[in-house]
Order: C-alpha cells, then sequence, then structure tokens
C-alpha cells in the first residue's frame, strides 16, 4: 500500500461525493457537522479491524523514502470535535506536509478504551493520497470510555511495535506515532481485552513503562492534549505524558490548531529522524 500522491483535486472532487463543501479560502471542508454526519460507520470496519494483521509500509520508486506517521485518534465521547476538526482539515495536513516532505504515509487510528469499548483499536493501511480520507470515513466513532479518567492511548505504540512493518527500519530511521486525546496516559494495557482486539498472546498485562521501552527505539512518540474539553481543561494530563516521553513531545493544543501541530511535528520529524540501534547491549529490542 502507500503508492500516489496527496492533490487538492482529489480531496475537493471526494468532499463533493460526500455532499460536503469545499472552502478554497482555508483549503478545507467548511460548514458545521455532528460526529454522525462525519463518521457514518455504526460498527468496526473490515478494513480498519486490527486482528492479526501486520500494516505495512514500504519504500518504493515513487516514495523511496517513507516517512511513516501513525496518527490515533481518541474517539469516545468527548473528543467528537476534534476528530471532525481532523476530517475537515485533511487536505491542509496533507498539502502543507507533501510542500515539505514528499513521501510521508499516514496510517489512521481510533482508540478508545480495551476495559470499556466494543473497538477500541482501528487501524488503517498506510496511504499517501485520498485514500487516507476515505479510510478515516470509515473510523467508527464508538464514543465510549469509561470511568477510569484515561483511555487506551499506548495501544497505538503497541500495535505501531507489533503489528506494523516499516522499510525505514531498514535505513536506520524510526517512525512516528502522534496520539490526540484529552485524558491522562493509561498505566498498562489489560491482557484479556488486549488479546481479544489483536488476536495477540501474552503471558500479562502491558505495563506502559515496559512499552516505552519496546516502541521507542523504533517510533517517535508525541501526544496532543486537546484543552477545549472538560477532560482536557485537567493540567494533569500534560504532566502524565512528559513525565513517560518527555515535556518536548507533548502539546497542549486547542481544536482549532491541531492540524498545523501535526504539520510541524511531521516536519520536525522529518528533518531530524532519530535513528535507532537494532542490537546493542543496552537490553533493547532487536529485530
Amino acid at each position: 500500500m502507500g503508492g500516489g500522491g496527496w492533490t487538492r483535486s482529489a480531496f475537493v472532487s471526494y468532499s463533493a461525493s460526500k455532499g460536503m463543501k469545499y472552502d478554497a479560502k482555508t483549503d478545507s471542508i467548511a460548514g458545521d457537522y455532528s460526529v454522525q454526519e462525519v463518521f457514518k460507520e455504526r460498527s468496526l470496519a473490515d478494513e480498519l479491524n486490527p486482528k492479526n494483521v501486520i500494516r505495512e509500509c514500504c519504500d518504493s520508486e515513487e516514495h523511496p523514502n517513507t516517512i511513516p506517521v501513525i496518527l490515533a485518534l481518541d474517539v469516545t465521547g468527548s473528543m467528537g470535535k476534534s476528530s471532525i476538526e481532523v476530517a475537515k482539515k485533511l487536505n491542509v495536513v496533507m498539502t502543507d506536509l507533501y510542500n515539505k516532505v514528499k513521501d510521508v504515509e499516514f496510517m489512521i487510528m481510533a482508540i478508545g478504551d480495551l476495559s470499556y469499548d466494543d473497538y477500541p483499536i482501528q487501524a488503517s493501511q498506510f496511504e499517501s493520497d485520498i485514500r487516507i480520507a476515505e479510510q478515516l470515513d470509515k473510523v467508527y466513532f464508538e464514543g465510549g470510555g469509561g470511568g477510569n479518567q484515561y483511555e487506551s492511548y499506548t495501544a497505538a505504540w503497541y500495535f505501531g511495535s507489533r503489528h506494523t512493518k516499516l522499510d525505514c527500519w531498514k535505513r536506520g530511521k524510526k517512525g512516528l506515532i502522534i496520539t490526540i486525546g484529552d485524558e491522562l496516559i493509561n498505566p498498562y494495557l489489560p491482557k484479556k481485552y488486549l488479546e481479544l482486539t489483536t488476536g495477540d498472546s501474552l503471558q500479562d498485562d502491558i505495563e506502559t513503562k515496559n512499552l516505552l521501552e519496546e516502541v521507542t527505539p523504533k517510533y517517535e512518540l508525541y501526544h496532543l492534549n486537546v484543552k477545549d474539553t472538560y477532560s482536557g481543561a485537567n493540567s494533569q494530563n500534560i504532566s502524565s505524558f512528559a513525565e513517560v516521553i518527555g515535556v518536548d513531545h507533548v502539546r497542549n493544543v486547542s481544536v482549532n490548531n491541531i492540524a498545523e501541530n501535526i504539520v510541524d511535528i511531521v516536519v520536525k520529524h522529518e528533518k531530524t529522524a532519530g535513528e535507532f540501534v537494532e542490537n546493542n547491549n543496552t537490553g533493547g529490542i532487536s529485530w
């Protein structure tokens, strides 16, 4: 997957096919829409099923230096406006990025709460053209979550680490995972529900501190805390993520500037893309 390139004309045509108006002044979809109008799926789409799959981001003649980006949206109840904003401004993100970074490929993920939701992990293919928008539209916005003050954000780390295959690793470069949400970082991923969702066989719960050690050799991690919601206004959200992934990798954003922050993070990553060491003496992963 991942062939082709993003074009404004394709996004305009696609938006029209959905009955949505494109605003040339803002390069985005115009108008106010409900979550149900934007995300029309009412169950898990086959294309986003995370069970027993590996998503690949492969170099090609067209894209010889792929930059894989996993964009993981919190699709619990309070995050509707934020996810709509990402959908409306996807053209802004991709057009701006392609003017600066040519080989970006996006995987869209939707994250809920493993302990409470029916479909807490959804994961698309890596794509570089209008199929990004098509797969974003297939997200089932479950609108769930639980009363535990966090969602399963690190499920994006887990899936990226164990269910992706990236050619950039062969070139000694990391991928990028950006999570977007409005609650505290989760302390662990529950074994029972992670197995049911992914098809994996696990020995125990996945502790966030252990998962961090596993995923950071492969991915740079960022989190966008959406401050507009009641939960997002909690200052502890920022500190909970900063303690784990570092203060420079956490941003306090509003619904209106999510797109700009995504672009800035990807461009920064491309310029300073970290290298990993496949086999070292620090106990890290080798693959």
